[in-house]
Order: structure tokens, then sequence, then C-alpha cells
């Protein structure tokens, strides 16, 4: 067996109702908290009610969109005026984004770009993060238990990362009451996304032993989770949906992802779509070019065989249908197709070139040529 190592949230609490005792948890981290949170999180108002309770000095700071350098700007000069000693953030990926890249810069003297990949400087972090907590709202970005934040930097047209090891929240609170009622269009994007991540570290040439155990145990769950969340609310399905997303979280940190995510992230920065609803309609072309790339160089398909079968189980089909059975569940659901955010002439060989460099590609299982890439554009367009 291969050596590998293993990378998480310094605690991780699960489970429904365990948000009511959040404020006693964050108290220990200090009593100057930059609550980071979204405007639609009810939950977020009781929250900040009982840490001002408690006799915490809290500055409340809005995440608006998927952040943006400028948006991480203004959170860390939120966070500097106010002097924080912790970072909290409730919401969605990108509100916990944001604030864990607050966390991260606060404490240094530089700015956002000396430290992006990418596009920026890529100079680790001079000074330890300060201490996080994330409590996420939705079950899709794992975001809660990852060590990077994905930031937006319009003028190049790329979505890149802020990432060091120190950034891995030091306590993760999931609780899936929060996911409860979501719209059914979010709950599908979210969940996309979180079943990307699974099944992109399962096929990872990166995966681990246990990395395998977890997406082999919460990719079936997720999958049937989202189906019968696409039927009617159901807080049992909440439930598994808030743990598939947790568990993919925890995959991608130590596993890495796959083409999917490395084209999903140039398309979102260049046309702001959704990246969850990107996920989804990239999904069945890069598993049928993964197979293709994987059988022409003689390599093992039983990883992808057993995706095929937990899609199957899902979907109600054969395992030969079912990468194109996905395809069609999600015309059925109302997902749209990536040419409604691409555009009538958009430059797919640009995506292509661009996704090729990108951090995500390099786990792939195995390397897709810019023709297999040109063929994945097109059949999600």
């Amino acid at each position: 067996m291969h050596p590998f190592s293993f990378e998480t949230a310094g605690r991780i609490l699960f489970g429904r109702g365990v948000l009511r005792d959040a404020h006693v948890q964050v108290a220990e981290f200090g009593s100057r908290i930059l609550l980071v949170r979204g405007g639609s999180v009810p939950q977020a108002d009781t929250l900040a009610s009982e840490l001002t309770g408690f006799g915490c000095k809290l500055r409340q700071h809005r995440s608006i969109g998927e952040p943006t350098v400028g948006a991480v700007e203004a959170a860390v000069s939120a966070g500097r005026a106010h002097d924080a000693t912790a970072v909290v953030a409730i919401g969605g990926g990108s509100v916990i984004d944001l604030g864990k890249a607050a966390a991260a810069l606060i404490p240094g003297p530089g700015d956002v770009m000396d430290h992006l990949e990418g596009v920026g400087g890529g100079i680790p972090l001079e000074q330890s993060p300060l201490p996080f907590v994330a409590i996420p709202s939705t079950a899709g970005t794992g975001a809660e238990v990852t060590k990077n934040a994905v930031i937006g930097v319009p003028e190049a047209g790329r979505k890149v990362s802020l990432r060091d090891a120190r950034m891995l929240a030091n306590l993760a609170i999931v609780d899936p009451g929060l996911t409860d009622g979501a719209p059914r269009d979010l709950t599908l994007a979210a969940g996309l996304d979180a079943i990307t991540q699974l099944i992109e570290p399962y096929l990872s040439s990166r995966a681990t032993p246990m990395t395998d155990a977890l997406c082999q145990q919460a990719t079936p769950m997720g999958l049937a989770a989202l189906m019968r969340l696409m039927e009617g609310e159901d807080a049992g399905a909440r439930d598994r949906m808030a743990y598939a997303s947790l568990m993919g979280g925890l995959a991608l940190a130590n596993a890495g992802l796959g083409a999917v995510h490395g084209l999903a992230g140039v398309i979102g920065g260049r046309f702001d779509a959704p990246h969850g609803a990107l996920c989804g309609r990239l999904l069945p072309p890069v598993l049928t070019e993964n197979r293709r790339a994987l059988a022409l160089a003689g390599l093992d398909l039983g990883r992808l065989d057993r995706v095929d079968a937990w899609l199957a189980d899902a979907l109600g089909v054969t395992r030969d249908t079912a990468v194109d059975a996905l395809a069609q569940r999600l015309d059925d659901l109302g997902l749209p197709r990536l040419g409604g955010w691409l555009g009538d002439d958009p430059d797919l060989d640009a995506v292509a070139r661009d996704a090729a460099g990108s951090s995500s590609m390099k786990a792939n299982p195995v390397a897709l040529p810019p023709d297999a890439l040109a063929r994945i554009l097109d059949a999600a367009l």
C-alpha cells in the first residue's frame, strides 16, 4: 500500500441540531468575531444574537455572490478594522470561501493577489490564519473541510485558489437542518457539485484507501438522496445529502478533482456561470471521454464501471446506459445547458487551453487531449 496523508478540519460536528450550541463553540476562539454571512440564512440572525448575548463583540459582513478579489479585500479590511480574533462564516460555499480567505489574510501584510495561484504571486502565507469556523447552509461544496478558497479574478476571466493547509477550518459545524426547504434548483445544482466531488476524487490519480472508503459509501447515498429531493422535501434525504457533501469535501481535499472542475473553473470565471450547474452538465461527457482515453491507453476501467453502476442504481437504468441517462435526467429536471451561459460564439479553444493547465486537471485519471476537451464542451452545449 502506498503511503498517504489525510488532512481535514480540526473538529467536525455533524447532525441535525448541532448548530444550537455554536455560539459556545465559537467563543472558545476569542471574543472579537467577524461573522461573514449571506443574506438568506435566518439561522445567521440567531447565531449573531447568541454570540452577542454570550459576550462576544461582533461585526457582521455580508457576502454577495461568488467571492472576487475585491470582495475578499473588503472582508479583510472589515476584519482588520474590527481587530477580529476569529472568523465565522455561515452560508453557502461562496460565503464559506470568503470567510476562509478573510481568516487567512487578515493577519498578514500582503494583499490578495500576492497569494493567488495561477494569476497572482502564489506566495505562501507569511502568518498563520485566524481561527476559522465554517457553517454550511447548502449541501454541495464541502468547503467547510477544504484548504482552499476559490476566488474570482474578473480582469483575468478566471477563478483560482488561495490555498494553504493552515486554511483548514478549526471547526466545521454541519447541521443538515440549515438546508431544509432550499429551492429545488439550488438543491439540484448544489447536489450535483457534491456528487461530482465524490466521483472525481474516486477516479483521481491521487485517490487513497481513505478517500476511496468515503466515496464508495457516500456516492450512492448522495445520488439516491438527490433523486429523492427532486421529488419533494424529505428531512432524511436532506441529512444524507449533507453527509455526502461533507464526505466529498473530505475526499477532494485529499485526493484532488479532475476534468469536470478543471473546465468548470475556467467557464465560471469567463462567463459567470453557476458552479454546481456547470459540474452537472460537464460530468456525463467527462465520464465518457475518460472511459475512451483509459481504454485507448489500455488502463483499468474498473473504477469507471463502479461509477456507472452507482448511477444506474440511482436512475433505474442499466449500467451501459447510465451516463447517457444522467444527461437526459438533467434535461428532464430543467438544468440549463452550457449554451445558455456561453452565448452564441464562445471561444471554446481558449476554454480548453486554460482548463488543460488548471490544478484540478492534474488529478484526472488520464490526460485528456485537446480534441477530447472539445468533445466534452460540445456535448454540454
